[in-house]
């Protein structure tokens, strides 16, 4: 892997034990990560932008094979002892699945959430389409930060990274996301949580069953009132997921381990 591509895996914490990649989603970059960096200071951490996103907005957006394909060079170089706990968030987590069908030697665990595996809703596909035309305007991104409730310190970038994404770039990655993306099967057999928030569209949990069929490892939790940027909307719970599914511990807590 080339130092330029190195350089944009960013690392937190120290670089021993093992390491946790974190994939963001498809509004955002590497930088929505700052919660569960600033929560989980003694992980070491991975937070890259992907191709065409945030840091790495000139570079094309290479679909969901040379994206993943893109992750495993990252955990390759960067993670302790060349595999790590994968954590991925709505567009992260249909990669975090297609990463481990790709390449699941490079896979402890899998961790993903708001995924929309087998596709979306006629109605959410024709409303994300229009959107993709006001991609390009600055006040559908600060309307859209508003909407998502997005810290004051952090709006300037979500919409300065939107801008940069494009309705080009942005309309590719989003007809990735609306279409079944989920592989025919999937070799990797670690740990396997998906996730679905209670209040997000009903898209990722629909996927369960059909993931179930190519993992029968399968683990699922609906995380009580959450929407689907919900690492953001409860930081703490979401890195408490990730902590016990890294550390094998049951998710949700049992309850002789909640106390």
């Amino acid at each position: 892997m080339s130092t330029a591509r190195a350089l944009d895996a960013v690392e937190h914490g120290v670089r021993e034990g093992e390491t946790v990649l974190l994939v963001h989603g498809s509004n955002v970059a590497g930088w929505s990560w700052a919660p569960q960096v600033a929560l989980l200071p003694h992980s070491h951490l991975l937070t890259p932008d992907l191709p065409g996103f945030g840091g790495r907005h000139r570079e094309p957006w290479p679909g969901l094979d040379g994206a993943a394909d893109d992750l495993a060079a990252i955990v390759a170089e960067r993670a302790v002892g060349g595999h790590a706990h994968v954590v991925g968030l709505s567009l992260g987590g249909i990669l975090g699945v297609r990463l481990a069908a790709r390449h699941p030697g490079l896979v402890r665990t899998l961790l993903v959430s708001g995924a929309p595996l087998v596709g979306v809703g006629r109605g959410t596909a024709v409303a994300a389409r229009v959107q993709v035309g006001l991609w390009d305007r600055r006040w559908y991104w600060r309307a859209l930060a508003t909407a998502m409730r997005l810290d004051a310190d952090v709006r300037d970038r979500f919409v300065d990274d939107g801008l940069r994404l494009g309705s080009r770039t942005g309309g590719r990655v989003l007809e990735d996301v609306l279409v079944p993306s989920l592989p025919s099967s999937l070799p990797y057999r670690g740990r396997l949580v998906a996730v679905a928030g209670e209040r997000e569209p009903r898209d990722a949990r629909r996927a369960f069953e059909a993931l179930r069929a190519i993992a029968p490892q399968l683990e699922t939790w609906i995380a009580p009132g959450m929407h689907h940027q919900w690492s953001a909307e409860d930081p703490v719970r979401f890195s408490a997921m990730i902590e016990a599914v890294a550390d094998g511990a049951p998710w949700p807590p049992t309850a002789a381990t909640a106390g």
